[in-house]
Parts: C-alpha cells; structure tokens; sequence
C-alpha cells in the first residue's frame, strides 16, 4: 500500500480502500487472519498463513524479521534510556502517541500484552511460551523468562505476589523475578482462552469447552466448574453486578455473580465475536459478520447496549476494521477501537466517529496480536506478530496505576566497593567492618559469667487490701482480686527515663494513631482520641475488653456530642448524684434528670461492656438553653477539632449542675410516673444538687459615695481568677494553689456598676464572700490562653524544685534490709512515711512530683474574724479533735478533667476520678479506693500522682472536684425503682387522627402484669437520623468511619403465653423532633408521616413513655423474645441481661456459618410467608415467638442431635436456594394458612 500525501487525510482513503479489496478478492484469507488473532483453533504455527509470519521453523534460533523496521531495533541493545533522537518522545498533552517500543524477541508473535497493577511493570508473552516484563516508561527489561516449553502465552493477569500465565492447558505462577510459585495442569482436552480476578483469592478460567473453572488461589485447587454452552467462553469481563462473557458464535451472556447462570443475553454478531468491553451502564462490542459463501468479514459497526434497560442502542460506525476496543474513562467515556493492521480510533460510545481521532500505530508491517490498557488510563500497549511491544502514551511522565509499589530490584555487589571508614568518627558503627565468624576465638561482646551474672529484683510486697480481705484455708489464703496491678506482671521503674510516655501499663492504640514514631509524639497512647473500628459485623468483632479491663462501664464516642462523656462519668461517681437520678422520674419528654437515671442504671448493670448516651444526647440536643450557650456541635466542629473542648466542658459543667438543680428541686423522692406533681422551675425547694454544690454567697458592691448594695445567690461552682502579671517584671511569683483558690472564692474586683444614689454608672469595688462550705468544691481551671497555660507551668516548676530541695537536704539513710512498708506504692517501691514534699503528700519519690501544683487534700475553715482560710494539708493525715470542733474541714481531690492537645487528632477529653468503696463494693465485692483514667471506652487504673499531673504543652486542666472528707453519710443513698406497673395501662396517643377503629394493639390488664420468667416477644423499626460515613481505601475496600444514626421508630411487644398469645399489648410509633433522613420503609414499614403528631393515623407515643414500658418489663424479669434483639435493644439503648433475652438469630445458627433471616426460616420451618413487601412488626414477634416454640419442640423431641439435624438442614436447603424464599401465589393456595394477617381478629374487634 502506497500512501497519498496530496491531503490531510487522503493515505486514510487509500488504505481503507485497499482493506476493503482484501476482504473481497480473498475471503478466505481473512478468516485466516480472524482464527489467527481469536486464537481459537490454532494449535500451533502450522496454520498460520505464510503471508503473515514468513518462514519460521520450531526448531530454529529466533532471528529478526527481515520485513521489521531497522530503526525499531535501534538502541534497544545498546541505548537503555529507549530510542535514539530526541524527536522520538515528543507527545502532545492529552493526546495519545507513541512513547516507546522494543523488540522482545524478534519474529515471535506477541500473543499477550498486561501492565502490572501493582508495579511499574509491562508484561508480554509470545507465540513459544515465553514472557519478559519492562520497566517504567523507558521500558528497560526487568525480567524474561521461559513459561511453558511449546504452548502460547493466551493471558496474563498479576497478582500482589506474583504474575499468572495462562496457556493453552496450563495455569502457573511465577514471582515476578521468573520463580515458579505453582505449576498446575489443566485438563488435557481444554482448550482455554481468558481468565477473569474475582476477588483476590478467586479467578475465573474460561476457553472453548462446555465449562469454566474457578480457581481459588490459596490452597492452589479447581473449587468449581459452571456448565456453559458450547464452543464456550473466549472473553471474560466483570461489574458490580454481572460477568460477562463473550462466545465465538457472536454472542454475549450476561451471568450471575454467585450461581453463574444466565441472566440476560445478547446476540451481537451473526458471524464471530472479535473483542468487547463494559464501563458503567454501557457494553460495546466489535466481531465479524457472516457473508454467506464468501465467510466472515469485519463488521464496521460497534453494537451498543445499555446495561441498564438490557437492549441496543444505535450502533457506532467507526473508520476502521475493530479488532480490539477497551474503554478509556477519562473526563468522559472514550473508547479506543484498534484494527489488525495498527489503525486506532477514539470516539464516544453514543456519539458520532470523527475522522480526526484516527492514529496509526508504527508496526512496520507487521499484524497488531494484543492490545492493553493500564489501570491509570493514561498508556497502551500493543504487541504485534514481529515480537515488537509499543507504548503510547498521553504524557511523557506516564504512570500505569495511580498507587504502585517500589519495584524491587537486584542488589549491587558491594564486596569490591566497601565504604571508607573513618576511625575518628565517635559515632562510627563498628557493625560495619565485615569479620569472618571462626569458632576458635571469643567475641569481644561474648562477655564472661562473672560480668554477666542475673540479678533477679525483689517482688513487690502483697496489697495490704489483698492481705485484709483474705480467707486462709489450711497454710492457703484466699482474697478476690483487687486488680489494681496486670496480671502476672511487674512493672519496671526506670528513673532515667525522664518522659516514659510509652510503658508498660499503656493500651495499644486505637486505628485513629497508628505509624507514628513513637518518640516524636508526645501524648501517650492512653490518652489519645480513641475511636471504635467498624467492620462488615459492626461492633461485634471490635475488642472493647483491650481497652477496659476493668468492670465499670465506658461511654462509646461515635454519638454527636459525644465530648461530655468524661463529666457524665464524673457525674455517675458522685455516689448522691448517682442515687438522685435515678429515684427522679417526672412527666417532662426531655428531661435530663430521668435521661441520666436511665444511663445510670445501665452503667449499674454492665460488666465492663461499653454504653451508650445516645438518649441523653437526643434530650440534650432538645433543651433551648444547650444550644444558646453553644454546647451543641456541628459534626463537621466534632470531627476537625475546631471546637475548643477545653472552654466548652467547663460551660457544659455549669450547664448541667445548673440543669439537674432545676430539675430536681421540683420532687424530691420517688414517685410514680403517671402521678408525678409537676411544679413550676425554679421554685424554691432545696434539692440535692443544692445541698451538694451549692454555696451561698454575699456579692457586696461598695460605691465610692459610699453606698454598699449587699444581695445573696446560691452558686454551684467557682472559677480559677489567675493574678495580673505586670509586663515588667520578667519573673512570675511563686503562688500555693491554695492561695489562688481563696482568692478566686473570696474574689474582689473593681468595675463600673449602677448606683442608686449616684443614679449613675461610678467606679464600684465588688467583694464576694462565702457563708458556707459545700460538700463537693466544684473548680473551672479557666486555662483558655498560654498566658494562664504559662501561669500553671512555672508554678509547677516552684513547687517542683522545693520538693527537689528539701529531698536533696534529707540525709541519706544507710542501706539496711528495708522494714515491713508503711504504704503501700502504686510503683512497686517501699515508701517511708514523711518522704514526700512540704504540703503534698504523694506516695512517690519527688521527682515524680514534676508537672504537679495541686494538692491532693485541703483544708478549709470560714471563722467570723478571718473569713475564709484554704490551705494545702497532706493527704494521709487527719484533723485534730479541736479542729473538727471548731468548724475546720478537709477536702480530697477526687475529679480532675484536662483538655488533651493533639494536632493529629483535634484533642479529646478525659477524666481522673477516684472511684469510692461503694462503688467496687458493687462491681468487685472489694472494698478500697482507685483513681481511674476515663477515655471514652479506655478505662485503666493510674497513680493519683498522675491525676494531679499536667503537663500544659499536651494535658491542659480543665475542671476539678474536691470533696469534703466522708461526706456522704448525710445523704440518704437508696435507691427505689420510681417505675411501676401503670406505665403499662392505656395511655393517650399524641396522633390527632388516631381512632380507637385503628388499635394494633390490647394494653395488659391489671390481671394480666407480667411476672418474672414469662414470655414476651419483642420487635422493633428504626429510621436513619444520619447516613454512614466510609472512605474508599487505595486497595479498593471500603473501611466505615462512622455508622449511621439510627432512631427507633415502631416498638411492639406480644403476648408469650396465656389465652391471648401472639396478641400485642405495645405497639407503639415513636415521634421524633429530629429530621429523619431515610424511613427505610421496605425494611421497616414505616412512612413518611406515620412519626408526624399531625397527620399520623398511628398510636403516637414519647420515646421516654414507650422506654418506661420496657424498663419495668425488664426489671419485672421477663424473657425477651425476639430476631436479632441485640441491635434493637443497643438502639433503643437497653441493656438487658443475657438470661432475659432468646434470640433465634443465634437459636438457629451453627458456629462458622452466616446468620439467617427471619423471613427465611419462618419459611422453612414454620412454612410462613412473612415480610412480603414491608416488614411488619407485630408479624416479625409473633413470628419469632413461633420459632422459639419449634425450638422447644425440637429440643424435647430429639435432645440436641434432633436440633443439630435439623440445623444441618436448613443450611443444607438455604445453599440450595441461595437463602431466597420462592414467590408464593397467594391466590393459588399455597400460602400458609398459619400466615394471617397482621392483627388477630380480638385486636380487630376494638
């Protein structure tokens, strides 16, 4: 063919034309050439046409084909960089051209040409088994190597740890260096074609026989074959939703992607199918149409179909013959379209062909074999029947995949190039000089036995507590664990180490920090934001148990201002608080005092497990004051860390005292919910809150003309007020923290206030003293600046060089076996009474005292002359008999609250509390007292010199409590459950359309009070408040951030037993204020408007009211039944102990196998057709209840083995049916009459 240059275009026409008489004058030796590319029935290089390949023998060395371009040839030996002349990389941005090509073996077919998705790698293999790889956009070869002796390489597919080739009846495995991983023989009649990644253990094996074979890679064996139409498969391709595989009869089948079988089928071509390819919703196809006698000739027409409809659009005429196409999705869907004779055209799949998008590939002749497009879209490759590999590119800095790995490549030989050393060099490794091992001569660093002998370290003397509590049984003794120390382990006390953030006692890390270099990060991992891992299970498989070892219950973090879970522990372990809350039950929808109560009995009960304050949140996000002081967050504040948590607790504390006070001041006492007397806020009775914070205090503000205005208020809190540094003097004074606090409380300011007299605004003097101590001191540090930040540094500092001072003028004691320890020392050292330092009494040595200024104890007094007086009093020591006389009382530090400063993570709050006897009474049978480190769901024991702590560059002070010494003895700590049975009776719905007519539901009667062991069957419906968020990681899976909001919107609850079992008497339709984003009413039934008071035709109730229902059925003790309880009652936020509730999700389940659904094994053993198009609640108890009747049944009739049989066959049934129920005709009658309807006919009667 001889090209015509008088235009643009015009060698285009001539070769078309010239294409178009070879196809007319020698039909025959076109489907030569199509079985040849098809690689169908050749079995070797017999049957190729001596046209196409000139004379090449088996046995004969490879040479160069005399027809190939010389110029190819050029600096493919000799130039590693590529070809010669600096024209030949000269490429148009966004334009594809030719950036490089080398001859990989010369004359030998390239059958199969596959870029690496995991490196920068191109692979090829040839006609006579043979493949080699090249690297990076140079192409400089990496590796080639013999694959199989005879067979021709058909595809290549790579692997993260290797590539595979398949040939014509073998599938083997080589390491990308040429190591054979696996070598395994298909059968001998196959005659396979394509491969197909179905994940990244699992491949797919298709060619021309009746099967394809699926491969699972791991324990390198055939799983299973599908059956397919012959003459088989000889393309594979996949999408979200199908395989899809192309067959030599022109047709193209579209399968499922879990049985294989055929769901939808097109018939492209009449004669065979040369290549097709599918992005998205589009599927393009090129192939052969028959023409009678004459055979096949190249359809110019590509059929389109839309994946979405399953039917052709109008085809696309293109300009050349297509042999290859692939889709190139960049900014839009192109396709590129490639001929046998090296002509390319890019186009849209629904758009019109533009001659100008037409590119020839510079093949010197020769036949295009393979065609590859890398994973970035931004090169191809094409290997053609001269041994040469081309690649285009449309940059010169191309990429094949967006994140590829460092390629590994050979080590060089450094034993004739050793570095210099240099014997001056203080830091010189002496590893570096190589020595020959000989076994004659010791080692310098072999030391002797005298040098090296052990020096085992004493053990720790046993817990005075353990040693209390102990019961000796014969020369044994027995006590319950303390847990105040790991088990089997003792922690080392290294004193060099200055800042040992990362030792022993500190809980690995949770996702949120992981890769850091540990001695570059300075808040310790205990610290540290901790976040919850969701996998496919959600929280099931997340270990909460290695973060919180003990059996007090932590918060979990992922509920939208989840940031005060730090003061709602604080709170809880108050033990009056604890005890006032939850005796407090009132009318209000949204009161905080009955939400805390509630979170408070679940923290009762758990054993460790976490809980949730997602219902205290929903009544905290409702108060109007809340959101006017700025104590709700946006998500995106939560997430950044914008918010300053250190300012906003504080506010949060005032908030809540404020609050509770409010609240609780109303009743004082249980009292039955339906008759609970509401007054008005504010009125005057004393509550505990009160009596437990508050303070009256004498504000008096003294005007210059002399007129003094004395009023009274009753604070619950003080804040810190630091004294004005003079910008003179460079130092900062030395304070006691006492000092400050008397200051603060005591607080005296000038500032311009109205008078009276003046009946102006004049210069006042404002003194506020106090006329009473409160039993809990409540303290906002007011940290907000580095000017209060520096402030707390340089006082710890004095008082840490007075305790360095005084220690260093003790004299030092001579070494004598040491005495019985008077105290017993977090550490693990003896301490002797008197060690610590002036005003602080810890017991550690003074330099743990570094980054301390508080004292652990106060000692507090209010005297007529004097006033106030605070001072610092050492912890261990009691008060005088005259002192307690005299009015003189002591304050213990038991809460303090720092703000973490993090910069990877915007910072977290926790809390130190000293957890009281009480309270490990309850948890541990035990009797003694712990400070506790509270991080959200990380709970861990810690030295109370930890707690006093705070080192202001990452662990800023927030709030702290001191407690008056045994102050809990004028209160009265009972607890009476203030719920009873006539939260159960009929109540009114909230719905003003709702009719007696519409009643779901029999409320119990006094009769009818459940008792203790009965049977309820339990189901609930829930709307989505906020849609998960996940990330796509860079290996394709996707890891979930945060979950989606849940809300319970429908909970029922049925009969167990008695005359109207299967009859509900709950069936109640929760309103929510909040937006609802998605009422996900195919699986809930529930629909927009049902929640709406205004519209709904539903029993509308409070979610306080129908929360009261369950916690009395709850604390009556009757058994749950119900599918999959376990997220109902976590978003209801229940916890319910595991004897009190049956769950058939785990009734019918064999170990290792998948859950079942409800729907499916009402239909296997009950043969119940339930949740046809919606799901129903009061159906899905009812239907539960039934499945535990069958259960019983089966477990009396056969004993377990009866059980297990019948489990074998139900698994055995749901693969057969891939766990679908079959459509039932419900007008044929072969429904079950057991099925019903919703609603038994007595509930229909209303």
């Amino acid at each position: 063919m001889d090209y015509v240059s008088e235009g643009p275009n015009n060698w285009y026409s001539e070769e078309w034309n010239a294409e178009e008489d070879y196809v007319q004058n020698d039909g025959q030796q076109q489907v030569d050439t199509v079985v040849l590319m098809m690689n169908f029935d050749d079995p070797g290089m017999g049957e190729y046409s001596p046209t196409l390949h000139g004379t090449l023998d088996a046995g004969m060395e490879p040479t160069m084909d005399p027809r190939l371009n010389s110029s190819l040839m050029q600096g493919v030996e000799l130039d590693p960089e590529g070809l010669d002349g600096p024209d030949s990389v000269h490429l148009l941005e966004g334009m594809f051209s030719e950036l490089h090509s080398v001859v990989a073996e010369g004359g030998i077919p390239v059958t199969a040409t596959h870029f690496d998705l995991q490196e920068e790698m191109l692979w090829m293999g040839n006609h006579r088994g043979h493949a080699s790889s090249f690297f990076g956009p140079t192409m400089g070869r990496y590796s080639s190597f013999q694959v199989h002796s005879t067979d021709d390489i058909r595809a290549i597919q790579s692997l993260e740890t290797g590539v595979l080739f398949l040939s014509k009846s073998t599938l083997k495995c080589h390491t990308r260096g040429g190591i054979v991983m696996f070598d395994y023989p298909l059968e001998e009649s196959s005659d396979m074609h394509s491969l197909l990644m179905t994940d990244n253990n699992t491949l797919l094996v298709g060619g021309l026989q009746s099967c394809v074979v699926e491969f699972d890679l791991n324990t390198v064996q055939e799983t299973q074959k599908f059956t397919v139409d012959v003459p088989g498969v000889a393309i594979m391709r996949q999408s979200s939703r199908f395989f899809f595989c192309g067959h030599t009869s022109g047709k193209v089948t579209l399968r499922d992607m879990r049985t294989f079988q055929v769901e939808h089928e097109f018939d492209a071509f009449s004669g065979s199918l040369s290549d097709f390819d599918v992005h998205g919703n589009l599927l393009a196809a090129c192939g052969f149409s028959s023409r009678g006698m004459n055979g096949l000739a190249c359809d110019r027409f590509l059929m389109v179909y839309d994946l979405r409809m399953m039917r052709a659009v109008t085809p696309l005429q293109v300009h050349v013959d297509p042999l290859f196409l692939r889709f190139i999705p960049t900014y839009t869907a192109r396709l590129a379209i490639l001929s046998q004779t090296g002509q390319c055209q890019f186009c849209e799949p629904t758009g019109l062909a533009n001659l100008a998008d037409v590119f020839h590939v510079n093949t010197g002749g020769q036949l295009l074999m393979s065609f590859d497009v890398s994973s970035s879209k931004q090169a191809l490759a094409f290997g053609d029947s001269g041994g040469c590999v081309h690649l285009w590119s449309d940059a010169p800095e191309v990429s094949y995949n967006s994140f590829s790995r460092e390629t590994e490549f050979a080590s060089p030989c450094l034993v004739d190039s050793l570095p210099q050393l240099d014997w001056n060099h203080d830091l010189l490794p002496l590893s570096l000089i190589p020595m020959p091992l000989t076994s004659t001569e010791t080692l310098l660093s072999d030391w002797p036995t005298a040098l090296a002998a052990p020096s085992p370290r004493r053990a720790p003397p046993v817990d005075p507590e353990i040693l209390r509590t102990m019961k000796t049984v014969g020369f044994i003794g027995y006590a319950a664990n303390s847990r105040t120390r790991p088990r089997n382990q003792v922690p080392y006390k290294l004193k060099e180490v200055e800042l040992d953030y990362d030792n022993y006692n500190q809980v690995p890390e949770s996702p949120i920090g992981r890769d850091e270099e540990p001695h570059l990060y300075m808040v310790p991992k205990k610290y540290r934001k901790v976040t919850i891992k969701y996998s496919k299970l959600g929280l099931e498989d997340f270990d909460f148990k290695h973060y919180n070892r003990t059996l007090f219950a932590g918060l979990e973090p992922h509920i939208p201002n989840a940031y005060c879970n730090c003061m709602i522990q604080v709170l809880y372990f108050l033990e009056p608080i604890r005890c006032l809350v939850q005796n407090h039950l009132c009318q209000k929808e949204f009161c905080l005092a009955c939400e805390l109560g509630f979170l408070f009995h679940m923290l009762d009960l758990s054993r460790g497990d976490p809980c949730q304050a997602s219902n205290f949140l929903r009544a905290f996000r409702t108060i109007p004051e809340a959101s006017a002081l700025g104590l709700i967050l946006a998500d995106s504040d939560e997430q950044t860390g914008k918010a300053r948590l250190g300012r906003l607790i504080q506010s949060w504390n005032r908030f809540i005292l404020t609050q509770l006070h409010q609240e609780t001041q109303e009743q004082e006492g249980p009292q039955a919910y339906r008759g609970a007397s509401s007054s008005a806020l504010g009125s005057s009775g004393e509550s505990v809150i009160g009596r437990l914070f508050g303070c009256e205090v004498e504000n008096s503000s003294l005007c210059r003309c002399g007129k003094e205005t004395v009023r009274s208020t009753l604070t619950l809190l003080f804040t810190i007020h630091y004294p004005e540094h003079n910008s003179h003097d460079k130092v900062i004074k030395e304070y006691e923290f006492a000092e400050i606090l008397q200051k603060s409380i005591c607080l005296e300011q000038s500032t311009q206030a109205w008078c009276e007299n003046c009946e102006k605004y004049q210069p006042t003097v404002q003194t506020r003293n106090i006329r009473c101590l409160p039993d809990v001191l409540v303290i906002n540090c007011e940290v907000n600046s580095a000017k209060e930040a520096e402030f707390w540094k340089v006082q710890a500092e004095y008082a840490y060089n007075k305790a360095m001072q005084k220690e260093a003028m003790e004299p030092s004691k001579p070494k004598e076996p040491q005495p019985m320890p008077t105290e017993w020392c977090l550490d693990g050292e003896y301490r002797e009474e008197g060690c610590s330092a002036e005003n602080l009494t810890f017991d550690t040595k003074a330099e743990d005292l570094r980054h301390v200024w508080i004292p652990l104890a106060l000692k507090m007094s209010i005297s007529k002359s004097q006033g106030l007086e605070v001072s610092n009093w050492p912890e261990g020591e009691e008060l005088s008999a005259a002192e307690e006389g005299e009015g003189v009382f002591l304050y213990d530090l038991v809460v303090t609250v720092p703000h973490i400063l993090d910069a990877r993570t915007g910072g977290n709050l926790v809390a130190h509390i000293k957890v009281g006897e009480t309270y490990h009474q309850r948890k541990e049978g035990v009797t003694h007292q712990q400070w506790y480190l509270f991080n959200d769901f990380l709970i861990e024991p810690i030295d109370k010199a930890e707690a006093a702590q705070f080192d202001v560059n990452w662990k800023v002070p927030a709030m702290m409590y001191y407690a008056k010494r045994n102050y809990h003895s004028k209160y009265d700590l009972r607890i009476k459950n203030p719920i009873e049975a006539s939260v159960l009776l009929t109540e009114a719905s909230l719905a003003r359309k709702q009719r007696k007519s519409h009643a779901t539901f029999i409320p119990l009667m006094v009769s009818e009070m459940p008792q203790a062991g009965e049977l309820v069957g339990l189901d609930a419906e829930f709307v989505t408040l906020n849609q998960e968020e996940a990330e796509l990681r860079s290996d394709g899976t996707k890891s979930t951030i945060k979950p989606s909001q849940m809300s319970v919107a429908r909970i029922t609850c049925v009969r167990g037993q008695g005359p109207n079992e299967g009859v509900p008497f709950i069936d109640d339709y929760i309103s929510t204020q909040e937006q609802v984003v998605d009422y996900l009413t195919q699986y809930s039934g529930i629909k927009p408007g049902d929640l709406d008071a205004k519209i709904s035709s539903k029993h509308l109730t409070t979610l306080k009211s129908t929360y009261l229902k369950l916690r009395f059925l709850i604390d009556t003790g009757v058994r749950f039944v119900g599918h999959g309880l376990q997220k109902d009652f976590r978003v209801i936020n229940l916890l319910v102990l595991k004897d009190q509730v049956v769950d058939t999700v785990y009734l019918f389940h064999m170990p290792r196998k998948r859950m079942i659904s409800l729907r499916f094994l009402a239909w296997y053993f009950l043969d119940l057709s339930i949740q046809g198009e919606t799901h129903d609640s009061i159906e899905d108890a009812r239907t539960a209840l039934q499945l535990y009747r069958k259960h019983i049944e089966l477990s009396r009739g056969g004993g377990t083995d009866e059980v297990r049989k019948a489990l074998k066959g139900l698994y055995e049934k749901g693969r057969k049916m891939d766990w679908k129920v079959p459509e039932v005709d419900t007008g044929d009658g072969q429904g079950s009459p057991k099925s019903g309807g919703a609603v038994f006919p007595s509930v229909m009667g209303l």
